[in-house]
């Protein structure tokens, strides 16, 4: 039987630099064997981050939330699968408020509280992150790190992959931008690395599907 992916795209940009960097990741998990099942955080129906409900934390509900909305469907998907690839743009020093408002409601319903266990999830899978800027590749190091350890806590060993300094428009005369970026380096650097970065994506969702 095929070991089932998860793909999520926290961004809302179709066809552009992260929904393009979790596509090509889908194409190697799925040249392995996998099957991916995608979602668009920003084509769902209306959902929030966590209530602060605490239903996650009544016995009958462990590892379960309770809030019912657009992104049930996803956190349904996710505990069932056996990987999941998850990508965000930046956007002001963070991930997107979509990404925030699934890893929220992802992990707190994981968390126990005790010390033994912490994490109740019994479905502990590999995790693909990627996130994409306009910063070059080496920012936002320690926002990064404290994402990929509480994943590795909560949902499973992760794997962080950054695509920086990247193409936000395709014609920057058209805007007053350019006093702030370099247009033609930009450009550049989407038609000379961007491309290595896809395969790399590839490769990474490759060998998720091997790891299952």
């Amino acid at each position: 039987m095929a070991k089932k992916i998860v793909a999520v795209n926290a961004g809302p940009r179709k066809g552009w630099n992260t929904d393009t960097l979790i596509d090509e990741a889908i194409k190697g998990a799925e040249s392995a064997g996998a099957e991916v099942q995608k979602f668009d955080l920003f084509r769902l129906e209306k959902y929030t981050g966590c209530v602060s409900c605490f239903g996650c934390k009544k016995e009958k509900n462990k590892g379960h939330c309770v809030c019912r909305d657009g992104l049930t469907p996803v956190l349904d998907a996710i505990r069932e699968a056996d990987g999941l690839i998850i990508g965000s743009p930046n956007y002001l020093g963070e991930l997107t408020a979509s990404f925030r408002a699934l890893y929220e409601r992802l992990v707190f319903q994981n968390l126990t509280y005790s010390m033994d266990p912490m994490c109740c999830n019994e479905n502990m899978i590999p995790v693909l992150l990627i996130m994409t800027s306009n910063a070059p590749d080496s920012a936002y190091q320690p926002l990064l790190k404290n994402y990929q350890q509480t994943f590795n806590r909560f949902v499973g060993p992760t794997e962080v992959f950054v695509s920086g300094d990247t193409l936000q428009i395709k014609d920057y005369s058209k805007t007053d931008w350019p006093w702030y970026f370099d247009a033609e380096a930009k450009q550049k650097r989407h038609e000379t690395v961007f491309p290595r970065e896809r395969e790399k994506a590839f490769e990474l969702g490759t060998a998720i599907a091997k790891k299952l």
